[in-house]
């Protein structure tokens, strides 16, 4: 592939906000398809790149302190200009150039958003110390010194960061009440059939699982946090508390830029098409803040690591006007929970009709379908049978093949 650099007419860089897995991704995309002009990564920590998914397991548990993506000099090598400490607080697309938090401008020929998410938080609850969010390395920083002196830990909410947390708190030997709303834990993500088997591992680990119910507020002794009441009135002790309810894409920034966003209500985030490309000329979106448009027609955010990189091929090569990869895309995603890996590939929906075909302790596998057509497998300890799914879920093929024996 040939080199690109930008023409005489547009003397300006390539500028990626957000220097998390997507941006970085982005940058080495870039590199690798042959783009030699300035690149510019701006992240509003002061971390270099970093490895989320270890946060909420061997970070938190203090089995790993390094989570840097790619070390110091990676970044000279590539010359890629890594600006840590640096937020985007606004764009002016008419004039390509970005607003900074100090109050500089910062240029642009083209601008790639990968602002990624911000944990939700419950409205209303006092500031008490002891109480956490998880997402990012500070956070786990916080959680995991905090972590070494508790004895009971209230996680409130059951998805996959709360059940990832659950599990490392147990392994731990701390005692840990699990606060979900939902029927089972991940019911909103892969139903509650599949959610009762992952409510069935936690609970024969030791955990106060309680389902249909969720957080009234939190009880304090002085300014720190001694447990909460929950919804249906219990009372329970807890030194530690999370908070894992979701994430929002970061967008406040673009809110006077006139680039397109999603209805909040939809899922949020930046609204662009197959490759990347946002209502704005030269402008691109990737990862957990964009949302793409997908095979189905609608445009959606798909908040899992491999994305990220995918994500990223297909928008370098896009920008640069070079041929895209060909391979259909069957996304993939796992959380590690005790020692049991749940794997899931292709696009399985709380609303899916489940087929389960393997329950066998922790162990299980369950095909999910719309319509008599195969959407998505998710197993624990199966890998194997899940990962030789991929090329029927990428053609749509018939669930029945899979269920009727050979």
């Amino acid at each position: 592939m040939s080199s690109v650099s930008p023409s005489p007419t547009d003397p300006g860089p390539i500028v990626i906000v957000g220097a998390g897995l997507a941006g970085l991704r982005t940058a080495e995309e870039l590199r690798r398809a042959g783009y030699a002009g300035p690149l510019i990564l701006l992240g509003d920590e002061s971390r270099p790149p970093y490895d989320r998914p270890p946060l909420s397991k061997q970070f938190v548990r203090g089995e790993t302190d390094d989570t840097t993506l790619r070390p110091p000099e990676f970044f000279a090598e590539k010359q890629i200009d890594l600006r840590l400490g640096t937020e985007a607080v606004g764009v002016d697309t008419a004039a390509r150039q970005l607003k900074l938090a100090d109050g500089s401008t910062l240029d642009y020929d083209q601008l790639i958003i990968a602002t990624g998410l911000r944990p939700r938080r419950l409205p209303g609850l006092p500031e008490l110390r002891g109480v956490h969010v998880l997402r990012g390395h500070t956070d786990a920083t916080a959680l995991r010194a905090e972590l070494a002196d508790a004895a009971t830990a209230l996680v409130v909410g059951a998805g996959f960061i709360g059940c990832e947390l659950a599990a490392s708190f147990r392994t731990r030997g701390v005692e840990v009440i699990l606060v979900e709303p939902q029927p089972t834990p991940l019911a909103s993500v892969l139903g509650a059939e599949i959610g009762a088997l992952v409510a069935r591992m936690h609970m024969a680990e030791g955990v106060d699982l309680r389902c249909g119910t969720g957080l009234d507020t939190l009880l304090a002794d002085g300014d720190r946090v001694r447990g909460a009441r929950l919804s249906d009135g219990a009372e329970v002790a807890a030194d530690l508390v999370v908070i894992g309810v979701g994430s929002r894409p970061v967008t406040e920034w673009l809110a006077d830029s006139g680039i397109a966003l999603a209805d909040p209500a939809a899922g949020g985030g930046v609204l662009a098409d197959e490759v990347g490309r946002t209502s704005a000329d030269r402008v691109w979106a990737v990862g957990d803040v964009a949302a793409w448009l997908h095979q189905t027609g609608h445009r959606k955010r798909v908040e899992h690591w491999t994305n990220a990189g995918e994500q990223a091929r297909l928008t370098a090569c896009a920008l640069l006007g070079a041929a895209a990869p060909t391979v259909a895309r069957v996304p993939y995603f796992w959380s590690d929970q005790y020692d049991v890996k749940i794997q899931a590939l292709g696009t399985p929906a709380a609303t899916d009709d489940v087929h389960l075909v393997t329950d066998d302790g922790r162990k299980f596998l369950a095909y999910y379908s719309q319509d008599g057509t195969l959407t998505g497998v998710v197993g624990a300890g199966t890998t194997a049978q899940v990962m030789k799914t991929r090329a029927k879920i990428a053609a749509g093929a018939p669930v029945a093949e899979l269920l009727t024996p050979s």
